[in-house]
């Protein structure tokens, strides 16, 4: 899952850009003779993103009018988006030339053939600066598949009149709510319960933090371990501790920020979007709506949380591929990282744009219209601390099918019987990963 919303980026430096983007360029002029084929077009198909054609512009511009880069909106949801892509890559289209592909489909269309594999100085520019955890979620079988454009991980949010000292474990969270309904104050623990990926995203950080496993790391066979298991133990626990909404299996990422925003809630499990939304619409507030780090699972073990986010691929397809990797490394650069982690909210994946200082333009003085990492994201030093030792979920080939068996088994997380929901899991997963890259 990889929801347009969260935080922070950077890393490389522009010496290294230019040098690479000359080098990718005059291959491109040797591959077209001389100079550039008139009206080529390089089409990028990506998921919706407020100020993604202003990146888009400006890798036109880079280009020196040997292209122009044409952003292809993909429907809103996340199915809707990789059906588009899946079908047409199945059929052989090659006008796809780069792909945004949500970070647990990268091995699905890595097995596939329907992307190439990163190599040389294109590799060693898409992994320069990157942080570990988004880094894993554009490799298949050791192999660099996608540059990483940003990525996202969840926090656990509060209001410091309710919570002075916030929980460091979910046991303690679960304790600190009882506590607050017993007098009668907002109470509930807020997460994604409803019937999809954000459930999936929520369990598979239970069994990452209590150092389980789903699937092997070769994806191809379930484990289901003592880990695995404690976390369901978890979340039943938590889900009929009566410290949680009747909404809860309704529940996506926005139902769980406005059941906070409107105070029915003590503690929020969400990405890091909220923090805007707060900001607009409860301002005079904002200044007691805190974060940290999602709650551990054991005491002194910090919490392994999922990683969402998208990556850039270039099709196996595409008829202009030295031109498709150019465009990407353009569109996930440094600068453009900073620039849609600023506009969109959108965290980044260069590790080094987090204590970046500058506003956007860095010859005015940080504004609400000129804002800095700073500024917008005064959470940004805990998203790179969650970042650092952050989960992703299971890699296979399979994920749409394993995530759909997942949300389904799960689903309402108070009916979960340890034991028996986990040998279901076993059972119903391992059919799942005999269907791989199964088009919708």
């Amino acid at each position: 899952m990889g929801k347009r919303m969260s935080a922070s980026r950077r890393g490389r430096s522009p010496g290294r850009t230019g040098s690479l983007l000359g080098a990718v360029a005059l291959t491109a002029g040797l591959l077209a003779g001389c100079g550039s084929d008139a009206g080529l077009k390089i089409n990028v198909y990506y998921a919706p993103e407020d100020n993604f054609q202003s990146v888009v512009d400006d890798c036109t511009k880079a280009s020196g009018g040997r292209y122009e880069v044409v952003y292809n909106k993909l429907p809103r949801p996340a199915d809707g988006q990789r059906e588009q892509m899946v079908r047409r890559l199945a059929a052989g289209d090659d006008s796809l030339d780069v792909l945004g592909l949500d970070v647990t489909w990268v091995s699905e269309f890595a097995e596939a053939g329907w992307v190439d594999e990163w190599t040389g100085e294109a590799k060693a520019e898409a992994t320069a600066g990157v942080l570990p955890g988004p880094l894993e979620t554009a490799t298949w079988n050791g192999k660099l598949y996608a540059a990483t454009k940003n990525t996202n991980v969840q926090l656990l949010w509060y209001d410091d009149r309710l919570t002075p000292a916030p929980p460091k474990t979910w046991d303690e969270m679960i304790q600190q709510a009882q506590a607050l309904k017993a007098q009668g104050k907002p109470a509930n623990v807020v997460f994604t319960g409803a019937q999809y990926e954000g459930l999936v995203v929520i369990y598979n950080t239970l069994v990452e933090s209590a150092g389980g496993k789903i699937l092997s790391d070769d994806g191809k066979s379930v484990v289901m371990d003592a880990g695995a298991i404690k976390a369901l133990e978890m979340l039943k626990k938590v889900t009929t501790a009566g410290i949680t909404d009747p909404s809860l299996t309704n529940s996506k990422e926005d139902e769980v920020r406005q059941a906070f925003q409107r105070g029915n809630a003590a503690f929020e499990l969400n990405w890091p979007f909220v923090y805007a939304s707060y900001a607009k619409e409860k301002k005079d507030e904002l200044k007691h709506f805190k974060w940290t780090t999602y709650p551990q699972f054991e005491a002194g073990k910090p919490a392994k949380t999922t990683i969402g986010g998208y990556n850039l691929a270039v099709s196996s397809t595409s008829k202009h591929k030295a031109e498709a990797y150019e465009v990407a490394l353009c569109l996930r650069s440094a600068k453009n990282q900073k620039f849609s982690a600023l506009k969109d909210g959108v965290p980044p994946t260069i590790e080094s744009l987090y204590t970046d200082t500058l506003p956007l333009d860095a010859t005015a003085p940080a504004s609400d219209d000129n804002p800095s990492m700073e500024t917008k994201y005064p959470m940004r030093e805990t998203i790179l601390e969650a970042l650092k030792d952050a989960a992703v979920r299971p890699l296979t080939p399979a994920y749409q099918n394993a995530s759909t068996v997942l949300s389904k088994v799960l689903s309402p997380p108070s009916a979960i019987d340890p034991q028996k929901t986990a040998e279901k899991l076993k059972e119903e997963l391992a059919d799942a990963l005999q269907s791989k890259g199964v088009i919708p």
